[in-house]
């Protein structure tokens, strides 16, 4: 993280990974703006406590709303866009709908779009800045049938991560592709009845939250945590799909 004090957005920032990242960020003194749709749902005790955090309502499928959300950082700049914003409906416990489908593609593929073309053209304006895809480690799986929306949403998360990164880089804006496994986020256990311990090389919010700082600070290109989980979904990638009784999404 360099020393001077950096403007922040974080899209998806009202709750799980994007809170605990904003919150670090706040504890090191950077200006952050978090977006959700959900907003009032912040504590209001850790608004009480950083002073300089900016909330505002949030709703990444709305192109026009990212937009003018991403215009508000013309005056100060913008160094850093997260984006943690996405949506996942358990596809092996109900048959999805068109509607919950066409949801899950605007907010994972279309919202991510919305924010990385508002903030890039910003910031190869400024000559400087990073964007940031919190994707799933779902989107490394190969396809097959009976794979999830989801995991193709975030497989293409991934590429279109690269796709920004290869057309930035030359510019001075760098692209950070993060990949995490399960982190046991409130999301995550009300998926699973309240506990998502079960579930394989589970990350505390924290722990995932230092990994993703390192990998900002350092603008590494991509980041694939836990490991031990990235090799088993290797090795599912080799297996014929009618053997496939686990997957991570």
């Amino acid at each position: 993280m360099s020393e001077h004090s950096q403007q922040i957005l974080i899209i998806g920032g009202t709750s799980g990974i994007g809170w605990a990242l904003a919150q670090s960020y706040l504890q090191a003194g950077h200006q952050v703006t978090v977006a959700g749709r959900h907003p009032e749902r912040l504590d209001p005790q850790a608004l009480q406590q950083y002073r300089s955090l900016q909330y505002l309502q949030l709703d990444i499928a709305d192109a026009a709303a990212v937009r003018a959300a991403i215009s508000g950082f013309a005056a100060t700049g913008l160094d850093l866009l997260i984006v943690s914003a996405g949506s996942y409906v358990n596809s092996r416990r109900e048959a999805l709908s068109l509607e919950q489908t066409e949801h899950m593609l605007a907010t994972n593929v279309s919202g991510l779009v919305h924010a990385f073309q508002a903030a890039s053209e910003l910031m190869l304006r400024q000559g400087r800045g990073q964007l940031v895809a919190i994707a799933s480690i779902a989107g490394l799986m190969q396809d097959y049938p009976g794979a999830s929306v989801y995991a193709a949403t975030k497989r293409s998360v991934i590429q279109l991560a690269d796709t920004y990164r290869r057309a930035c880089a030359p510019f001075g804006v760098h692209v950070t592709t993060i990949i995490p496994g399960y982190v046991d986020t409130q999301k995550l256990r009300d998926l699973n009845q309240g506990d998502a311990s079960h579930k394989p090389f589970l990350s505390t919010e924290q722990q995932a939250a230092s990994r993703i700082l390192q990998a900002i600070a350092s603008k590494q290109a991509t980041l694939v945590f836990p490991r031990r989980l990235a090799w088993l979904v290797r090795l599912m990638n080799c297996l014929p799909a009618f053997v496939l009784r686990f997957r991570p999404d």
